[in-house]
């Protein structure tokens, strides 16, 4: 018979019988049995409070909480906004995130100071653990490998010399603006000079003639030049008083590396645009926001501007390492460091290895078999005889099919779970950033493997 009206409330948070529902409570178990993992991420908290002081905080979010909000926003590529939508609207992801009925609602910028002060070292070290709890549940073995590289890009704009020296004009600019206030009418007199540099930018940009391009970056040179003389000025003042205002020195750091990072701008436009000369990659800075940023060029087809990485996969699908190259390394040289990574993990050697042909090399396949590793398959030969890489040509085949699912999982990554495009600023954010990525990535296979 239907009732007349509700009864009490539960505060009970039941999960809902919705497919994406039990995943996540299937997630939200597999963090639960590892209790560490939100000990070692308030550590991260607690040392991002000592080091920002009263000004950070993280809106009184626990470390369980704030790694649970981590995993939600990268598993639906969500931004902070949306996030912090989520945990008001979604009761499911409020239970996921261990919210309560009365618990207060995050804002977006305590959920970005909360999520950006992880380290990847405590990413990883959780993912390592997970990886474990694969192992005991006869989930993921580690015996059968297979390894590829990709890229993951940096959140820049297309670096053109004449965009770098127009962020150089307009960042200095901004720092110097901002020092009058911190030198109290001490600051040296320095000209605005937005309008011309910006005007020299678009004809450099729009040029019809060789001719009037070299004149447009003519002109842009001696403008920037003109503005970094005037901010090694300003950072003269600012290093006399900041031991009278904490301002100034916090001021004349940033100066000092906008300064430093608009000569090199500076240096390889005069090389490459008026002397001609083709300056190498490693020589390069293409962004003065992101200047770690390495340019990497894939088989002569496309240039991008990121980090390379090296991803370690298994039979289960499972993310089994990830690798954060600097520079553009050749695959042939990444082999041996990967499955050397494979023995810390799970104490021996994979049984079977496959890799991509980059990879391949009579020196790799020599030394991958002194590890002890059985069969080594690369997916081209190289001149190498597949009786000397596998036990047999059954073997070798069922191998390059193996090597072919790492494919899938890369472009699974790069379209769910933003590893395309890493979207926080700082190398330690990146490396930080590929980390969430996989972990999320692990706990929702790890997940649908126990629903299974």
């Amino acid at each position: 018979m239907r009732r007349k009206q509700q009864g009490q409330w539960s505060f009970t948070d039941p999960w809902l019988s919705a497919e994406p529902a039990q995943e996540l409570a299937a997630m939200s178990a597999l963090f639960a049995a590892d209790p560490t993992a939100a000990a070692e991420v308030e550590q991260d908290l607690a040392a991002a409070r000592r080091k920002h002081g009263k000004t950070w905080s993280a809106g009184g979010l626990s470390g369980e909480q704030v790694l649970r909000a981590l995993v939600a926003k990268q598993l639906r590529g969500l931004s902070y906004r949306e996030l912090a939508f989520q945990l008001a609207d979604s009761q499911t992801c409020r239970t996921f995130c261990r919210l309560g009925w009365s618990d207060p609602q995050p804002s977006k910028s305590a959920l970005a100071a909360g999520i950006k002060a992880v380290r990847a070292e405590t990413l990883e070290g959780i993912n390592r653990r997970l990886l474990a709890s694969a192992k005991a549940r006869g989930i993921e073995s580690g015996r059968k490998v297979r390894v590829d590289t990709t890229v993951v890009e940096s959140a820049i704009h297309w670096p053109s010399d004449s965009e770098l020296l127009w962020d150089g004009v307009r960042v200095l600019t901004r720092l110097m603006s901002r020092s009058r206030s911190a030198l109290d009418g001490r600051c040296p007199y320095f000209a605005n000079r937005l309008r011309r540099a910006q005007r020299r930018r678009l004809g450099a940009l729009n040029a019809k003639t060789p001719r009037d391009r070299r004149r447009a970056y003519k002109d842009l040179l001696r403008v920037t030049e003109e503005v970094v003389v005037s901010a090694g000025q300003i950072h003269h003042a600012l290093r006399q008083q900041e031991d009278v205002d904490p301002r100034c020195a916090a001021l004349a750091a940033e100066l000092e590396r906008a300064v430093l990072l608009t000569h090199r701008v500076l240096d390889q436009t005069r090389r490459r645009v008026l002397g001609g000369e083709s300056v190498p990659a490693q020589e390069k800075i293409v962004s003065l926001f992101e200047d770690h940023t390495d340019i990497i060029c894939k088989d002569r087809r496309e240039t991008l501007y990121g980090h390379k990485i090296c991803l370690t996969s298994g039979a289960s699908s499972l993310i089994l390492d990830c690798f954060v190259l600097h520079g553009n390394a050749a695959d042939a040289s990444l082999a041996d460091t990967m499955i050397e990574r494979q023995i810390d993990i799970y104490g021996r050697a994979p049984r079977q290895a496959a890799f991509d042909g980059g990879f391949a090399s009579k020196t790799n396949l020599t030394t991958l078999k002194g590890r002890g590793v059985e069969d080594v398959a690369f997916s081209k030969r190289r001149g190498l005889e597949i009786l000397d890489m596998v036990r047999s040509e059954w073997v070798y085949r069922r191998l390059r099919r193996f090597r072919a699912g790492i494919e899938g999982i890369i472009s699974w990554l790069k379209r769910v779970f933003g590893l395309d495009r890493c979207t926080w600023r700082s190398l330690p954010s990146f490396h930080a950033y590929v980390w969430s990525s996989i972990l999320s990535f692990n706990l929702l296979v790890l997940a649908r493997h126990l629903l299974a």
